[in-house]
Order: structure tokens, then C-alpha cells, then sequence
């Protein structure tokens, strides 16, 4: 039986090209032109995924998909056009259960091919999320607003010793968040993050950070310096390498997509930059939900250098399958659920 979709958009053009697409790759299609139409589709039928655009007349893609998540959780994937103002909307939307976001047919430099199989990939991916893993992500969140505290004024010292690093890809916004606002104000060391997005969503994902963390969260510039306290999110189209600096201060580097990385940033260049400019021994690597293998090298590097490193466990992972083959190659210490992974970073900051 083929899986079915749901595509809801007001553009005529839009329901055509993603219908066509989704159509040619042997999946059922549905059409609503707005988002209470889809609300409405979605109490009579099962749809096993559902592409939301974000800007429609009567019911706007963020209503729907708070609706459609009381009423019958199903994987959602927004449609975006990535300017920063649907970028900010696109985090509202992860926040409240869509699993993850595409590209608006036309609106990124890509060929149309590369394009397409971003969509199928993506659309597959959710696909496969258990529909009961939705349920769990919401009273994640739901959590993680009531840990938030106003920002308080702390003396730190003005070098970290040692380094958190993270990376992160589909479903991994809502659990940078739930870290980072889990850290402490005076929390000793800096932390850095890759978490796969283009240029205009990473700013909006540092401000949106910044603004509910008691930590300073800012997105990565060239020659800032890493400090206790802070948190560095890598720009999109640039690699987060990093630098030694005469006065041993660590500071980043944003460098080129030189080796054509289908990620970039790429949680592999992180890694392997750190390991080779920062004693490994001083760092906590963790590796976070996420399609493919991004990471996984870099951390089996990392930990034969003496590296502490974590991989997110099946149990908890949305996609298992960044941290599952930095397992299997070897790269992680320990494996463990989401919320274990929060405790060990806060541990690590009182060692």
C-alpha cells in the first residue's frame, strides 16, 4: 500500500510541483488549499506526512499545525521560502511538532534535481518517525519553557580549559534549545554547534537561543573567541573550523566548503578542526539525532585522541542515524537517551 501525503498551499503552482514529484515516486497525494481545509482533511483521513506551507489565507500553516497536532500528531514538513521572517515562523513550527523543513520549489540556487531529492529525502525521513515519538517531542518542549530564567550577571574566566561540542540535523533545533537553556549562567566552558541549516535560519536560530538562554548564544563570526558561558552556532555556508590564537585562546574560523560536503557547515569539519588545534582531552563531543553519517568520523577521531564523546541513543533519537553510525564505527564512549546526554553536559561543566 502506498504511503500517503498531504500538501497544503495556496499556490496552485506549488500543490502542482510537489504533487507531480511525490506523484512520480509512487506516493498518494492529497491537496488542501489552506490550512483549515487541512485540518478538516486530517479528521477524516490518515496521511502518513504532511508538507505545510507557512504563509495561507484563513488558517496560516503555524495554526495548523498546532491543530493537527492536538487532533491526530502526524509528521509535518514546512514549506519555507527561508527569508528570515518565515525562518523564525519555520522555528515556531518545530516547536510546536512539525519534524523538519524544505526549501520552497524555486527558492534556492540548487538544480531542480538536487532539489527534489532534498524534498524526497526529507519526506521519507519523516515518514519513518513513529507517530508516538511526536508525542514524546511535545512534552520535551513543554519542559524545557518551564526550566527558562531571566539572564543573570556573572564574573568568568576569560579562557575555557575545555570544550563542548554538538552537532545536530533533522529534529535537532528543539534539543540545542533544551540544552543551551539548560545551562547555567556561569557555566565554565564554551560550547560550539552544528546543527545543518542554511545562512538565514542559523542567525535566527542564535537569536531565538540567545533570547530564552541564560548563557550568551550568538551565531559563528570570523575570529570570535570562545569563552566560558557561550555558545557559538555555525553560520550556514561556512564550516566552523577553529584557530589557536598567540595567547592560547581558541577562536573561530569560518571556512569554505573546499571539499563539497553535502552538509555545510558539516559536523565532521568541526570535529576533526578541533581535534587538531585543541588538546581532545578536553573536549565533550555529542552526537545528536539526524539523517546519514555527518559526525560520526570526526567523533571515532576525536575519541582515539582521548575525546569524552556521547551519541544519542534509538530510544530518544527522531533520526537514528548520525549518532547509531558514529556508534558503529566506534566514536562513542557512551550512548544514551536525550535527557541522560543533558545531564552529562551539566556534569561536565562541574568537573
Amino acid at each position: 500500500m502506498n504511503k500517503s501525503i498531504l500538501v497544503v498551499d495556496d499556490s496552485a503552482l506549488i500543490r502542482k510541483q510537489l504533487g507531480n514529484l511525490f506523484d512520480r515516486n509512487g506516493y498518494d497525494v492529497g491537496f488542501a488549499k489552506n490550512g483549515l481545509d487541512a485540518v478538516e482533511f486530517v479528521k477524516e483521513f490518515d496521511f502518513d506526512c504532511i508538507t505545510m506551507d507557512i504563509n495561507m489565507p484563513i488558517m496560516d500553516g503555524l495554526t495548523a499545525v498546532k491543530e493537527i497536532m492536538k487532533i491526530k500528531p502526524t509528521p509535518i514538513v514546512m514549506v519555507s521560502s527561508l527569508t528570515q521572517d518565515e525562518a523564525d515562523i519555520t522555528f515556531e513550527a518545530l516547536e510546536l511538532g512539525a519534524v523538519d523543513y524544505v526549501s520552497k520549489p524555486g527558492t534556492i540556487t540548487l538544480n531542480l534535481r538536487e532539489q527534489e531529492q532534498d524534498i524526497l529525502t526529507k519526506i521519507a525521513m519523516a515518514i519513518s518517525i513513529p507517530k508516538s515519538r511526536l508525542q514524546i517531542k511535545k512534552q520535551a518542549h513543554k519542559k524545557t519553557k518551564q526550566l527558562l530564567k531571566p539572564k543573570e550577571k556573572i564574573t568568568l574566566p576569560s579562557k575555557s580549559e575545555k570544550l563542548v561540542l554538538i552537532g545536530a540535523s533533522t529534529g535537532g533545533p528543539g534539543l540545542i534549545e533544551k540544552i543551551l537553556t539548560s545551562l547555567p549562567a556561569d557555566y565554565p566552558y564554551g560550547v560550539c554547534v552544528v546543527q545543518h541549516m542554511p545562512d538565514n535560519f542559523t542567525s535566527v536560530f542564535a537569536k531565538r537561543l540567545n533570547k530564552n538562554s541564560q548563557i550568551e548564544v550568538i551565531e559563528a563570526k570570523a575570529g570570535e573567541i570562545i569563552s566560558p558561558a557561550k555558545a557559538i552556532i555555525a553560520k550556514g555556508g561556512f564550516h566552523l573550523h577553529f584557530i589557536k590564537k598567540l595567547t592560547g585562546e581558541l577562536a573561530v574560523k569560518l571556512a569554505p566548503n573546499k571539499a563539497n560536503r553535502f552538509f555545510c557547515p558539516s559536523v565532521d569539519e568541526m570535529f576533526f578542526s578541533a581535534s587538531k588545534v585543541f588538546n581532545p582531552k578536553n573536549i565533550l563531543a555529542v552526537e545528536l539525532t539526524g539523517i546519514g553519517d555527518d559526525g560520526a568520523d570526526g567523533m571515532v577521531e576525536l575519541r582515539k585522541k582521548g575525546a569524552y564523546t556521547l551519541g544519542e541513543s534509538e530510544e530518544s533519537a527522531v533520526v537514528y542515524g548520525m549518532p547509531k553510525m558514529a556508534y558503529e564505527r566506534g566514536g562513542v564512549v557512551k550512548q544514551l537517551p536525550f535527557e541522560k546526554i543533558v545531564d552529562e553536559i551539566l556534569a561536565y561543566g562541574r568537573r
